[in-house]
């Protein structure tokens, strides 16, 4: 498999490039925002581990090109922990983000997840549950009002489980093994990409009436839905 590496720290560039390479990796590297759009562009790699902070246009920037027509797995590289920089880089399409300082094990461990998850087929056919209709290649939801609004990977990914296993309610972690894998997500994480999805799907967000929480245990998708 091809990986692209982009971060204008070449120390760190190099050392995340050597543990992509010992696990079986051909490795390409860009220092900075247009050159990473070039070398995806003609190189078309498997995977990008991709540094917010770059020259020349910022790993949002270059994450948000690339969602534009592509599905590649992108795992972002921040030295920021802040709730509102990681949702962001999420919102954008971005499969997974780890905070540096990073271990090379801890990367590779990341990286194996978002491969697992991002090699699965898509479902052959849509999902409907009530009023809502999924399709699931194009990350796609029909609402009942007649609006038709995309998906991010792991927000398509969270609404094909719930639609799966409508009328259930699934436990925190089950969700989060399922849509990050068991290296990936948490709680936080969970909340935040929850919050995200009613904010796309729900009439009135802050009242859900699809997507119901059950305190202290988790999440479900409800059979009976409104229509408008």
């Amino acid at each position: 498999m091809k990986a692209l590496i982009v971060d204008d720290d070449r120390v760190l560039a190099d050392v995340v490039a050597f543990a992509l390479r010992r696990e079986g990796f051909q490795v390409i590297q860009a220092y900075d925002g247009l050159s990473a759009l070039e070398r995806w562009s003609d190189e078309q790699p498997d995977l990008i581990v991709l540094d917010i902070n770059l020259p020349k246009m910022d790993g949002y920037s270059v994450c948000q090109r690339i969602r534009r027509e592509a599905d590649t797995p992108i795992i972002m590289l921040t030295v920021r922990n802040e709730d509102s920089d990681v949702v962001h880089g999420l919102e954008l399409g971005a499969d997974d983000y780890i905070t540096k300082p990073f271990s090379p094990r801890q990367l590779m461990a990341r990286v194996h997840a978002v491969l697992r998850r991002t090699s699965l087929p898509p479902a052959p056919a849509p999902h409907q549950v009530g009023g809502l209709l999924l399709v699931p290649n194009r990350r796609e939801v029909n609402l009942p009002r007649g609006e038709t609004v995309s998906l991010t990977p792991l927000e398509g990914r969270l609404l094909e489980y719930l639609m799966i296993n409508a009328g259930q309610v699934m436990t925190a972690d089950i969700i989060i093994d399922h849509v990050w894998g068991p290296q990936g997500g948490d709680r936080d994480m969970l909340r935040q990409l929850i919050h995200r999805l009613r904010h796309k799907i729900e009439p009135e967000p802050a009242q859900p009436t699809y997507i119901v929480t059950v305190s202290g245990y988790g999440y479900g998708l409800l059979l009976n839905q409104p229509n408008t």
